[in-house]
Order: C-alpha cells, then structure tokens, then sequence
C-alpha cells in the first residue's frame, strides 16, 4: 500500500479540437449502434468527436515531442516523493516500437538504480488537464516481475492512479493500482493493490491486496460512479470503494514507475513498465468488453489522440 505523496506538479493545457469518428465508435457512451440512425457514408464526420472521451496511444516520438504536451502530458522532473526522492528523470521515458502491444507502440516507463542515490532514476507521466472526475478510467499497461538486466529483489511499484492536483487539498481523490512484484514496506510479494484515498495526511485510505503474479500485458479499469469506485483486472471486479473513499474533485492521470527504497547496492539494473493505450468515459460506467471495441474502433481509424472532456 502506497505512502502519501508528497508531489510538486507543474500544469499546463492545450485545448485540442480533432476530428470525429462515426458511429463505428458509438461504443464510446457504451451504447449500441443504430444502424438505421448512421450518417450517409458521405456525411461530414461530428467536429467535437465522442463527447466526454479520452484517448492515447502514445504514438510520440519522445519526451521532447512538441504533440505530448499539445495533448496534456508530461514527463515529470521536479523533486519529491515517493520512493527516492529528488529522482524524477525524462531519460527513463520513451515510445519505442513493440509488436506485443496494440498498433505496435507503447510509452515506455524505464527507472533504473545502482542501490545509490545518486545512481537512481524514477519515471512518471502525468497528465495535465485537471479535469476527470467521475465515469470509467482504463488503461492497458505491461507489468514486469524482474528487471530487464541486473539483479533481482527491488522493491520496485509500477501503477496507473487517477489523483487530485494537490496533496493538501481538502477534497483530495486518489484511485490506485499499485503492482508490486517484489514486495515493499516489509510485506512480501507479488502483489497487486487498489487504494482508495480520502485524505494524504493523515492517511485515510481502504485497500485491497491481490497476491499474484502478473508478469505481462492486462486492461486495468477504475469504475467511479453512482457513490462507489470498483477496480477491476481484465474484466473481473477486484475491490469496491464507497462512503467517503470516492472522488471528490477533478483529478489527472498518472503512470509511474519508482521504487519504494534501495534495498541492495549491487550494480546497475533496470526495470521496464509498458502503456498501450489510456482511455477515460466522463460520467458512464463502460464494460470492459465495450472500452475494448471502442479502442479498436480509434486503431481501425487511425485515431491516435482524442479529447473531447470538458476543460477544468
């Protein structure tokens, strides 16, 4: 289970019109298609899109690409927690090639340690709109059990968290997935936890624990409707939230990779966590089934980005 977290965020947005996608994404409100209700083939496409809706699948050339701050990311550098703190690297970001991934290409989060200091590097992409709040939140992420090279026995966390834009707020949200292969914090791993926040300090969250091993490729989901958060892990529900732990405010999208503590100082070593694609539904709770056909639907019409959330 995470420790509060103590994060200086710089923010900046770019209001971003693209063009739309006809009713192959009707699937986007989770709604069925009514073919008799489709636009002529030669009809203009709708100029807002799918109301509501985000989308990426990070086809970027790097963290430097002028298009991953036009779409509102960015690679965090400031200083902070959590893990080891002050640690916060661009190097460790990247959007290679990956034929196991959906359309080939990933955002790759690489944070790499010698058991110092001085030689850590921790890695996070944020979003930076402000502005998601309730619906469904779903991300196809790639966890690692063991580092790409060095040794084993980190104590590395590899996560996907919607969060408030200030730890001190009062009306802080956070909603978590934290995997953990190793362990951390004197428990044992693998493990996979959910946390619902309602304060940072002092901590006030519920949590769920799933020990298991999850090396590989799965659909993460955080369900945020009608008084109660459900987690779900390629389409089975894992943890529901509710009472106070629920989202109060706007909050970001965040992917990270860090490590809890230096365990060990036994030469260089890396560890890789993988984001296919993010997607966001304001306000509806969408099936695992119907988030996967709208995804595809962007794929087959070589849509890249969308958003069309209403700005904070």
């Amino acid at each position: 289970m995470s420790q509060p977290r103590r994060i200086s965020r710089r923010r900046a947005w770019t209001a971003l019109t693209l063009p739309a996608l006809l009713c192959v994404l009707a699937a986007c409100s989770g709604g069925p298609v009514d073919d008799a209700a489709a636009p002529a083939a030669d009809a203009s496409p709708t100029p807002s899109g799918p109301p509501g809706t985000l989308f990426d699948n990070f086809h970027y050339s790097g963290p430097d690409d002028p298009s991953l701050a036009a779409h509102g990311w960015e690679v965090r550098t400031d200083g902070g927690g959590p893990g080891i703190k002050n640690t916060w690297s661009t190097t460790g970001a990247g959007f290679p090639s990956d034929t196991t991934a959906q359309g080939g290409r990933v955002l790759q989060l690489q944070s790499s340690t010698d058991g110092t200091e001085r030689g850590t590097r921790q890695v996070e992409v944020q979003s930076t709109g402000k502005n998601l709040f309730t619906g469904t939140f779903a991300a196809r992420v790639h966890f690692s059990d063991r580092p790409t090279s060095g040794r084993n026995g980190d104590h590395v966390v590899q996560t996907f968290f919607p969060i408030s834009p200030s730890d001190a707020s009062d009306d802080y949200s956070e909603l978590d997935f934290e995997y953990l292969p190793n362990g951390g914090w004197g428990s044992t791993g693998p493990r996979l936890d959910n946390v619902s926040w309602h304060k940072a300090d002092p901590p006030d969250r519920v949590n769920h624990t799933l020990k298991q091993r999850l090396e590989g490729w799965h659909t993460l989901m955080i369900t945020a409707m009608d008084g109660k958060v459900t987690y779900s892990l390629d389409g089975k529900d894992l943890f529901t939230s509710s009472g106070k732990y629920v989202p109060r405010e706007k909050m970001d999208i965040h992917f990270s990779n860090w490590f809890v503590d230096l365990p060990f100082a036994s030469g260089p070593r890396t560890w890789d966590m993988k984001v296919n694609w993010v997607y966001f539904k304001a306000d509806e709770a969408v099936s695992q089934a119907d988030v996967q056909k709208t995804v595809d639907g962007f794929y087959n019409t070589g849509i890249n980005h969308i958003n069309t959330v209403p700005k904070a």
